[in-house]
């Protein structure tokens, strides 16, 4: 029978000089607006420079490409959505996730971070960048619910946590690409109690 994994460590931040919080602020809404004006593709980091008012070195001294500037602007979207609950029981902690995940989904930057995720089938790199800085930060979110869960007896400790993350929040990004059913509140809420029934210790 499998066994529960062991929660990693959040993923690291980028190594380089600390940045300023103002500018980095600026730089990330400035990004979230090019997508949702000109589309991922054609956003440049000439624009996102010019209306930051962070200049084009500095953005590079941060980020390696244009697509790391959009990872990092879809994570702290993805942060306000869907920040971990921590509401004491790990069905509803699931499911306010879910729901907050599906709500990112289904606004205009969810659908350029599914361009995102279609980029980085071919472009490895911006593959990297999704899995190390907004993936990995994401899972962690959903390892520590899972972890509160068996700890408080709620969830059997038979169960592999890389499997059950991928069981609960697999079928929304599997919604946002295929497009084959909806993106709501009833809908998360209907994963969750069909999972939860499944894991339930």
């Amino acid at each position: 029978m499998p066994t529960r994994r062991a929660v990693a460590e959040p993923a690291g931040r980028r190594p380089g000089r600390p940045r300023s919080e103002q500018s980095r602020r600026a730089v990330l809404r400035a990004t979230s607006q090019l997508i949702n004006e000109v589309g991922l593709r054609a956003m440049t980091t000439d624009e996102i420079a010019s209306r930051s008012g962070v200049s084009k070195a500095t953005i590079y001294k941060w980020w390696p490409t244009k697509y790391a500037v959009a990872v990092e602007a879809f994570l702290s979207q993805m942060d306000a959505q869907s920040a971990d609950p921590d509401t004491g029981s790990a069905r509803e902690d699931f499911r306010r996730t879910l729901r907050g995940l599906m709500r990112f989904y289904r606004s205009k930057n969810g659908r350029a971070y599914a361009q995102l995720v279609g980029e980085a089938q071919f472009d490895p790199r911006i593959g990297k960048e999704l899995r190390e800085h907004l993936i990995g930060s994401r899972r962690q979110v959903m390892l520590a619910i899972l972890k509160r869960g068996v700890e408080r007896g709620e969830l059997s400790p038979d169960i592999d946590a890389e499997v059950v993350i991928d069981l609960i929040f697999g079928p929304a990004m599997y919604r946002l690409v295929a497009g084959h059913a909806p993106l709501n509140n009833a809908s998360a809420d209907a994963i969750v109690d069909t999972a939860m029934r499944a894991l339930a210790r």
